[in-house]
C-alpha cells in the first residue's frame, strides 16, 4: 500500500474526532493523529459526556526562535525563490490549506492543531535586517507568505508582518505579499510608497462570491466583498494588484472562475492565477471529512473530477502537473481561465519590481568601523 494511502487509512481509524460546537468557526471538523506518530488515541464514547457542553477551542500561539527568517526554494513551478513566512498554522482555517501537513513534522495534528496552534516568530523583523546586511546577499523580489498567512487574525496584535515590512521598505528591498484578509490595508502607509517605486506588489486570494461557501470553507477569513474592497483600496492606492483564483475546486467553486475574475477585474485588479485544488498527505483525508460532512450532494462528483485531473488518484506532487492536473478537465479549465483572463486584459503587462534600489544595512554609525564602510 503507498505511504499515503496507508496514512489514509490510519488517519480515518484515528479521527480524534471534535463535536461541531466544540469546533465552530474552525475549518477541520476533526484532530486526526500525525503521519509521525506511532501512537495514537481512538474516540469512545463511555456515556459519561452527553450533557456536558465541550469548551470552544480557543488560539495558543507558540513562541518560535529561528535562526534565519528567508527561506529559498529553487522549485521550477513557482515563480519567486525567496519567502518570509512570520506564521506557522493559520487561524483562518482553510479547509483546503496546502500547509497544513508541516504541522505533523511537530508531533501535531493537520487538523484542529493546525488552526490552534501557532507558531510565531517574534525576532522576524532582526532577523531580516541581519540577513539583508550581509555581503553575499543579492537583493530578489521576497515573497512575503507562500505558505500561511501573513495577516491572520493575530497579526493585529503581534504585527510581526508590519515590523517585516518596515524593514523592506526602510533599505529599498522588493516585496511581494499574498492574503485573503482585508488588514492588509491597515499597512497600506507602507505598502503604497514601496509600490509607488517600483518596489511591491500584492495579490490577493479570492475563491468565491457564495458567503455561505466562504464561511464554511475558509470560517475565519475576510468575507468575499471584502476581499473585492480590499483590491479595489490597493488598486486605487497605486498598488498592483494580482487576484488569486485559488484553490479551484471542481463542482464546487469551480463554475464561479469567470465571475471572480470579473470582480476582481473591476475592482482594479492587473494580473490573475490560479491553483488547482492540491490534496497532499493529510489534507486528502480532512478535505473529503469536510466535503462530506457539508455537501454531500455533489461530494462523490467533486472528488470524482479532481481525480479525472490526476489519473485517478486524489493528488501528484510532480513539477508542473500539482498545481494544475492535466486531462481533458484540467485542460477546459485552463481555456476558460485564459480566455476570461484575456477578454478581461488581465495578465497584458507584467508587474517587475526594482532591485537596484535596495542599500543593505550599514553598521553602526556611532562605531568607529563605521567610518570605513561604503557610502
Amino acid at each position: 500500500m503507498p505511504p499515503q494511502e496507508k496514512w489514509k487509512t490510519r488517519s480515518r481509524e484515528a479521527d480524534w474526532s471534535e463535536t461541531r460546537d466544540q469546533a465552530r468557526g474552525r475549518g477541520a471538523l476533526s484532530n486526526a493523529t500525525g503521519r509521525f506518530e506511532k501512537q495514537y488515541a481512538e474516540p469512545f464514547d463511555d456515556g459519561w459526556d452527553a450533557d456536558e457542553k465541550p469548551e470552544t477551542l480557543k488560539t495558543e500561539t507558540i513562541v518560535e526562535k529561528p535562526k534565519t527568517i528567508i527561506t529559498y526554494n529553487t522549485s521550477p513551478d513557482i515563480s519567486f525563490d525567496r519567502t518570509i513566512n512570520p506564521y506557522k498554522g493559520c487561524e483562518h482555517g482553510c479547509i483546503y490549506c496546502f500547509a497544513r501537513p508541516n504541522h505533523a513534522y511537530r508531533g501535531l495534528s493537520p487538523g484542529l492543531d493546525f488552526e490552534t496552534k501557532i507558531f510565531v516568530k517574534p525576532s522576524a523583523a532582526a532577523l531580516l535586517e541581519k540577513e539583508l546586511s550581509k555581503k553575499s546577499y543579492k537583493p530578489g523580489r521576497i515573497m512575503l507568505a507562500g505558505d500561511t498567512d501573513i495577516y491572520q487574525p493575530i497579526e493585529k496584535e503581534l504585527r510581526i508582518t508590519r515590523s517585516i515590512l518596515e524593514v523592506l521598505a526602510r533599505y529599498e528591498h522588493p516585496v511581494a505579499l499574498i492574503t485573503k484578509s482585508a488588514l492588509i490595508l491597515r499597512d497600506l502607509d507602507i505598502i503604497a510608497p514601496m509600490a509607488a517605486k517600483g518596489l511591491a506588489s500584492v495579490a490577493i486570494s479570492f475563491t468565491t462570491l457564495d458567503r455561505k461557501l466562504a464561511r464554511t470553507m475558509e470560517p475565519r477569513c475576510a468575507a468575499p466583498h471584502r476581499r473585492v474592497e480590499t483590491m479595489r483600496e490597493l488598486s486605487a492606492a497605486g498598488v498592483p494588484v494580482t487576484v488569486m483564483t485559488a484553490p479551484v475546486i471542481p463542482a464546487l467553486n469551480e463554475p464561479e472562475l469567470e465571475s471572480l475574475l470579473e470582480a476582481a477585474a473591476d475592482a482594479g485588479a492587473k494580473r490573475a492565477g490560479y491553483v488547482l485544488l492540491r490534496l497532499p498527505l493529510e489534507i486528502a483525508g480532512l478535505f473529503t471529512e469536510w466535503l462530506e460532512a457539508n455537501y454531500p450532494d455533489r461530494a462523490k462528483r467533486v472528488m470524482s473530477l479532481l481525480r479525472s485531473m490526476h489519473k485517478g488518484e486524489d493528488y501528484r506532487s510532480e513539477w508542473k502537473v500539482r498545481q494544475r492536473g492535466d486531462g481533458p478537465y484540467a485542460q477546459l479549465i485552463a481555456a476558460r481561465f485564459r480566455n476570461t483572463t484575456k477578454r478581461l486584459g488581465l495578465n497584458a503587462v507584467d508587474v517587475k519590481l526594482r532591485t537596484d534600489l535596495f542599500r543593505p544595512p550599514r553598521k553602526d554609525p556611532d562605531k568607529q568601523m563605521g567610518l570605513f564602510d561604503d557610502p
